[in-house]
């Protein structure tokens, strides 16, 4: 699957919330937080179809629309490659950066911690 934008991973988040879903439907949850019409929804919807991440089926006619990938999967590749990218794939260098930068709240701290605890066992 083709990498997808910012604005395709909004209409996304809708789909992953709520699916099936028509573009109307789309528009009138994604388009309130960014004053989008029904065509900038359309052409997303048609850009996401074209790289995969969505399907559809026609319910007479209209046609309803759903993430053919999961959240999840979606954010491990992200998570991935963002790490790869910037940190050679390592984790470590991400999270002396965090650090670094005072990005990282006491409550972060307390949940890395946690994990690694719990990955320890």
């Amino acid at each position: 699957m083709s990498r997808i934008s910012e604005a395709e991973h909004h209409v996304m988040e809708v789909l992953w919330e709520q699916h099936p879903l028509t573009a109307q439907e789309v528009a009138d949850r994604a388009g309130e937080a960014r004053d989008w019409n029904i065509r900038t929804v359309k052409t997303l919807l048609s850009r996401l179809l074209a790289k995969g991440a969505i399907g559809h089926e026609e319910d007479g006619r209209r046609y309803l629309y759903r993430p053919l990938i999961a959240r999840g999967d979606y954010v491990a590749g992200e998570s991935r490659r963002l790490v790869d990218r910037l940190f050679g794939g390592k984790v470590t260098p991400l999270v002396a950066h965090l650090a670094a930068q005072d990005a990282l709240t006491a409550e972060d701290i307390a949940e890395i911690e946690a994990l690694l605890r719990e990955l320890k066992q």
